[in-house]
């Protein structure tokens, strides 16, 4: 088990937590004072008063809640975000409003969940040629409905 050392600022007031023994995702808070409201495709950065540091070789994932997502239109702007291990700052959340709506995100609202996974940095080697596969250089839609 990976520790993930947690600094929090004076604006948070939530931890970062698992909501089951099985989540692969811990839930993020908006550390906010006031609502924040999102007009139909409207973005804003949340802060979430926390501040993380990851043992060497591992990433912490952001990634939207699928509730909020389906629910209300609210996901984030990147889709997946990273926070390498060597970042120190505030972790804040690029949240985007896809839908038709406002959306009002509320003060201590979990709005991102954050998954902790093992990464390695590739070696690089430029080559003349790749080898053959089946597939080979089909792309988007290529293998079928």
């Amino acid at each position: 088990m990976t520790i993930l050392k947690i600094e929090r600022l004076e604006h948070n007031r939530i931890l970062p937590e698992y909501k089951t023994s099985g989540a692969a995702g811990m839930d993020l808070c908006a550390a906010i004072n006031e609502p924040v409201t999102l007009k139909p495709l409207e973005r804003t950065l949340i802060p979430t008063g926390l501040k993380i540091e990851l043992e060497h070789g591992y990433e912490a994932q952001i990634r939207p809640r699928s509730g909020m997502s389906i629910k209300h239109g609210i996901t984030l702007i990147n889709c997946v975000g990273t926070i390498d291990e060597d970042y120190r700052g505030e972790v804040c959340i690029p949240v985007v409003n896809i839908s038709n709506e406002e959306y009002t995100i509320q003060p201590d609202e979990r709005i991102a969940q954050m998954v902790i996974s093992k990464y390695e940095q590739a070696k690089i080697e430029v080559v003349t040629e790749l080898s053959d596969t089946q597939r080979g250089s089909g792309g988007f839609g290529s293998t079928g409905k």
